[in-house]
């Protein structure tokens, strides 16, 4: 069975900055990503406990030895929010980055045959948990990687996402307009932030997603999305593939995706 990209879905990548596929992800591989993502979000927090500890805008983060926990905005909240990078803690989430279900579309959409993790991380969205305002993955990346161009995002979702739970939204063809500006409102991540009179919210398109669909989406696309209002969990993994060879965002090291492609090895970067 192919996973590659359809020419429908790259004239939709390439038109609309995104696509999807549902349920790709079922029955007791589901029920085990699921698992895993929650024993990673257990242990990442335990690793906390010898962290350093700062806040951006009141909001509370803890870098660990080798990721970085935000927690919910709530003051004096335990309860983690994202989780980057989350790999390394479940041996399960290591092994999907393997995934031809991933692996494949990815190359297409990098462009090359042999492909590496560039970044990924656990949106966990409790219930009743924060939103995430309108951004772009590109200006988090552009001082740290030369080909932010080539580093595609996949989002597999572990539970069902609907417009009460806080689904993934996207501004449909914003990708096509680079690198857009921050916001000027004097906070500390504004200006990651996409200003919002630089996109058409007309173009706003919910991804209300089954379990186990992904969402391909261009690291220029606009995306956020709104409070969960409920009380159900709406997790996701965000993996971030880029050419072979190149090191992670966050560590010191080379991981490549595949069962044909290079060792991994250590580098120096770019």
């Amino acid at each position: 069975m192919t996973h590659a990209v359809s020419r429908q879905e790259l004239e939709q990548y390439r038109s609309d900055g995104f696509f999807v596929r549902q349920r790709v992800f079922v029955g007791a591989a589901l029920t085990g990503l699921c698992a895993a993502a929650d024993r990673a979000a257990a242990r990442a927090v335990a690793a906390c406990a010898d962290g350093r500890a700062y806040y951006l805008d009141g909001k509370r983060f803890v870098d660990t030895v080798d990721a970085t926990v935000q927690f919910e905005h709530t003051p004096g909240s335990e309860t983690p929010r994202v989780i980057e990078p989350v790999h390394h803690f479940e041996p399960s989430i290591d092994a999907l980055l393997d995934d031809e279900r991933l692996v494949q579309p990815m190359r297409d959409l990098v462009g090359c045959q042999e492909v590496a993790l560039w970044t990924d991380k656990l949106n966990l969205k409790s219930a009743y948990g924060s939103g995430f305002p309108w951004h772009q993955d590109a200006p988090y990346w552009i001082h740290s990687c030369a080909h932010v161009h080539a580093l595609p995002n996949v989002m597999v979702a572990l539970d069902d996402a609907d417009l009460v739970n806080g689904c993934f939204r996207v501004i449909r063809g914003s990708h096509r307009h680079g690198n857009l500006p921050g916001t000027d409102d004097g906070s500390q991540l504004g200006g990651l932030l996409t200003d919002i009179k630089r996109i058409d919210l007309r173009d706003e398109v919910a991804l209300a997603l089954p379990a186990g669909s992904l969402a391909f989406f261009d690291p220029y696309t606009v995306h956020g999305s709104q409070p969960n209002r409920s009380p159900r969990q709406r997790r996701a993994l965000v993996l971030t593939y880029q050419p072979a060879g190149h090191q992670m965002l966050k560590a010191p090291r080379v991981r490549n995706c595949g069962v044909q492609l290079l060792p991994s090895r250590p580098s120096t970067g770019l």
